[in-house]
């Protein structure tokens, strides 16, 4: 059997559908990889669960589950304590071959991830945000040697699910790259919440009635300005630009959000009541799309140098217009994918999609780069 031993950051939302598909997945890893998933050690932002020796089994593992589910922290666990430095927990329970999984939503995280590289652990990252920092940050995550001129790091880094979730996108960009076929444009919808709103105004709804049903309904961030700003959309359009080889910093992503930068300083409650008098705007913009044969997108563009993210009039017949509810959408085209694009579609958000995709990369790497 081959052991993986795993470092887990972050035991959120992501971290525990993680930890929980990983122990309902036990006997198909060992019957079709012959592989054994086993904890060293599960950290949130102040505290930690650490087993460095034998690992933690499954009956441990459900008890850490049963405790966060409930609102509880990982100090309640027999072999909790508390923890002010990641690096550190990986000082101490670091085998060769570690895998440290990043399911935080932090950059905080940054000088533990480099210092396991250095250590030579591998990474899979949910986490978008270290890939988002400074460049150079980027190039020593995930290039091998850490500087531009080298070569990406697959066999010890993956990072998937920062842009779509469970979906191939980071693979497909990848693999288009490794053939030798350029990319002239990447476009696509990157957020289901505002995939949800966007449908909702295309219905002819108010811009206001769908943000407040969205929030009620746990679609949105706690402060739905985390959606309509675009700055996360920007992130991943960030990533896959980054992934391209081009030099770009977040503050080069052009953002157009979806509320004037005024309603940044009110509370949640202000904010929201302050929408209706954005919806006659928006319902003009959806009559002159209409026009026109068009609706309209939240979408990132990716072409010629720029990022661009926030409101676009696509034709109602492109893969992007035909894009209804919670999924992301990205259209890629390149020398051998144009006229027509090569479209990845499907549930882009979610705990469980997002864990998935993490999983699978944590499988393709117990068996590259031993």
């Amino acid at each position: 059997m081959n052991e993986l031993p795993v470092v887990l950051f972050g035991v959120g939302g992501v971290g525990q559908a993680l930890v929980r598909q990983i122990v309902e997945n036990r006997e198909r890893h060992a019957r079709q990889y012959g592989l054994w998933i086993r904890f060293l050690a599960l950290c949130d932002s102040r505290s930690a669960v650490v087993e460095p020796m034998e690992g933690l089994n499954d009956a441990q593992l459900l008890d850490i589950l049963d405790i966060k589910t409930r609102g509880g922290s990982l100090l309640e666990h027999p072999l909790g304590g508390t923890q002010d430095d990641l690096s550190a927990i990986l000082d101490i329970v670091g085998l060769p071959g570690t895998l440290v999984v990043d399911c935080t939503a932090t950059e905080e995280t940054v000088p533990a991830l480099l210092f396991g590289l250095e250590r030579g652990y591998k990474l899979v990252l949910a986490n978008k945000k270290p890939l988002t920092v400074e460049q150079e940050v980027y190039d020593r995550l995930v290039r091998a040697g850490g500087t531009e001129e080298a070569p990406l790091d697959l066999a010890r880094v993956r990072w998937e699910t920062t842009v779509g979730a469970g979906l191939p996108v980071i693979a497909t960009l990848n693999r288009l790259l490794a053939s030798g076929d350029p990319i002239q444009r990447i476009s696509g919808t990157f957020s289901g919440t505002l995939g949800y709103v966007m449908t909702g105004l295309q219905a002819g709804r108010p811009f206001s009635q769908i943000v407040q049903e969205a929030y009620e309904q746990g679609y949105t961030e706690p402060d739905p300005r985390d959606d309509l700003g675009g700055v996360d959309v920007a992130r991943k359009a960030l990533i896959l630009a980054r992934g391209m080889g081009w030099r770009l910093d977040l503050s080069d992503v052009e953002v157009a959000g979806l509320y004037p930068p005024e309603l940044d300083e009110l509370s949640v409650e202000e904010f929201l009541a302050r929408l209706p008098a954005l919806d006659a705007s928006f319902q003009e913009q959806v009559t002159a799309a209409a026009q026109e044969g068009q609706v309209l997108r939240y979408a990132a563009t990716i072409q010629d140098g720029r990022c661009r993210v926030g409101l676009t009039p696509v034709d109602r017949d492109s893969p992007l217009g035909r894009l209804t509810g919670t999924d992301n959408l990205v259209e890629f085209t390149s020398r051998w994918y144009s006229p027509n694009p090569l479209v990845i579609q499907g549930r882009g958000a979610g705990v469980d999609a997002t864990a998935a995709g993490v999983l699978s990369d944590l499988v393709e790497l117990a068996f590259t780069g031993r």
